[in-house]
């Protein structure tokens, strides 16, 4: 694998984007660490659309969600390594 499926900004982020079309559960990802430019591989366990989040390990509810270093929300359920993460799971702490 060579073509990154998910980017990650730091690596104290707990979510990452997805950047193809496509992703399909199952699919064993390339994951890039833009902060150093490292990498590691993730499994989807889910279709995930482009732009959307995937967690990069599991999550309990009301853990904060971490994306490109920033507090981005409040999970309000139990997410899985490898999970979509989207309005039904996190939440906007803005109101």
């Amino acid at each position: 694998m060579t073509t990154p499926h998910l980017l990650v900004h730091d690596h104290a982020d707990n979510v990452g984007v997805v950047v193809v079309e496509g992703l399909k559960a199952g699919t064993k990802m390339l994951c890039v660490v833009t902060h150093d430019n490292s990498s590691f591989e993730l499994v989807s366990n889910a279709d995930v659309p482009i732009g959307h989040k995937v967690a990069l390990k599991d999550i309990k509810s009301g853990d904060t969600a971490i994306k490109y270093g920033e507090d981005i929300g409040k999970f309000v359920a139990d997410v899985e390594k490898g999970a979509h993460v989207h309005t039904n799971n996190l939440k906007t702490k803005r109101w």
